[in-house]
């Protein structure tokens, strides 16, 4: 697909981080790009910079969802470019004792399910309404009708000690991929998925300064931290490559997370 002020993008999650990089980068090849996201301040003040419109979303609420879809496509006409950043985590442990009175703990099921429902089912919630709007398209060259982009982690495949909850959503995104993208493989429309490794979001940014150098050197190479902008540059990839459909890639510098 090639990126113009033809084409319309959507990206979840994109007033920060992953999300910020990835609206930027398509702002810059012309394409017209509306940011689902709760933070309006910041949203407002990115689709204002990058000439884009912020729709205040949350991706676990059907009615927030549509609202933002039928003002995204008002603005900007039908999108061909999902790119489904909006995401969070937690780390609890399955079982525990507390330290302190020895009492046994499991993980609460509503914390577990909160993540569920922010990273598993609020992607798949936004691409699936995403998917039945680029069906309506005329088809570009190939047939081609619109491109996908999920973000799941490494953590679907190495996840870590208390990491329960946020691996299982994570790994659903990567196992829904293949299956999602032969559903609309007649319809002309690509899903894949970016599996980023340790990068230097606002979150990571809030850690102090030894914690994040030694993530850094536990990157075998480079040995630093992701920058959202290298998300952002495979996602582009992604979405200009017709031939790329059905794909889940790591972009981590070669780690492979330890148990902590």
């Amino acid at each position: 697909m090639k990126l113009d002020t033809s084409i319309a993008a959507i990206v979840t999650g994109g007033a920060s981080g992953l999300g910020e990089a990835t609206g930027r980068a398509l702002a810059a090849q012309g394409v017209k790009v509306a940011i689902f996201d709760l933070n309006a301040t910041r949203g407002e003040e990115l689709a204002k910079e990058i000439g884009g419109l912020y729709c205040n979303v949350n991706v676990t609420s059907e009615e927030s969802v549509d609202a933002g879809f039928v003002k995204a496509r008002k603005a900007h006409g039908q999108e061909r470019i999902l790119v489904n950043c909006a995401g969070t985590a937690n780390a609890i442990k399955t079982a525990s004792r507390d330290k302190t009175t020895g009492a046994i703990m499991h993980f609460p099921l509503d914390s577990f399910d909160k993540i569920i429902q922010i990273n598993l089912v609020g992607t798949f919630r936004c691409l699936a309404k995403s998917a039945a709007g680029m069906m309506t398209l005329e088809p570009l060259e190939d047939g081609e009708r619109g491109a996908i982009v999920n973000t799941a982690s490494v953590a679907a495949e190495d996840g870590q000690i208390g990491q329960a909850a946020y691996s299982a959503s994570k790994g659903g995104v990567v196992g829904m991929t293949l299956p999602i993208a032969r559903d609309l493989m007649g319809e002309g429309i690509r899903v894949n998925t970016i599996l980023p490794g340790i990068f230097n979001t606002p979150l990571m940014q809030a850690a102090p300064e030894a914690v994040k150098q030694a993530l850094a050197l536990s990157v075998p190479f480079p040995k630093r931290l992701g920058l959202p902008q290298e998300y952002a540059h495979l996602a582009i990839a992604i979405i200009t490559n017709s031939y790329f459909n059905g794909e889940d890639v790591r972009l981590d510098g070669a780690i492979r997370m330890a148990p902590r």
